[in-house]
């Protein structure tokens, strides 16, 4: 398993080569999907949102069984998605969580325009609300998104007792990103 400084450059290399349209395409085939049959060891956690148009996998120019993706609208730290990363960090060790969101979220959209969506995206948006109270009144969509990628890489701490400990520890290391749509840039926050 590398360091988390590996892992990071590794996926800010990564996503150079997905900019640059050089991507790499290694660990796609059917040799990898053997190789997988007896377990993971992805080097790191991506909480992203679930728009189609965000694909981590690519943005970071991977293949099979090297990062662990979580997806749900807004990229939010809900139960659910804690747990799975819960699971990734206890379990499988992996070093490094980014919490990728990204240009023009819907769910960031439909949490600023308010109202009632229904009580399952009701439910869902109410984790958006600490970042648009954060990012103040007037704040753009971008600005939001860039708020709540920061406040859910907290929550994640907050909120877990195996997430806080491996941070503690020194295991484990936790970076709000931003996604541009038209670049595929990933832009780290922190």
């Amino acid at each position: 398993m590398m360091n988390i400084q590996e892992v990071i450059d590794r996926l800010k290399a990564g996503n150079q080569r997905f900019v640059e349209d050089k991507l790499d395409g290694k660990l796609q085939n059917s040799s990898r999907r053997e190789d997988l049959t007896g377990g993971q060891e992805p080097y790191a956690i991506i909480l992203s949102c679930a728009d189609s148009r965000v694909v981590p996998e690519l943005a970071f120019d991977t293949g099979l069984g090297e990062i662990f993706v979580v997806r749900v609208a807004g990229n939010v730290a809900n139960t659910s998605s804690i747990a799975s990363i819960e699971y990734a960090v206890a379990h499988i060790g992996s070093p490094v969580i980014v919490v990728l969101g990204h240009q023009s979220c819907g769910a960031v959209t439909a949490a600023l325009g308010g109202g009632d969506n229904g009580y399952s995206l009701n439910h869902l948006l109410a984790h958006v609300s600490p970042a648009l109270a954060a990012a103040g009144e007037g704040a753009s969509v971008n600005d939001v998104v860039r708020k709540n990628a920061e406040l859910t890489a907290e929550e994640l701490q907050n909120r877990s007792g195996i997430i806080r400990g491996a941070v503690e520890a020194g295991k484990l290391k936790i970076l709000p990103a931003y996604y541009h749509l038209g670049s595929g840039e990933v832009e780290f926050l922190s």
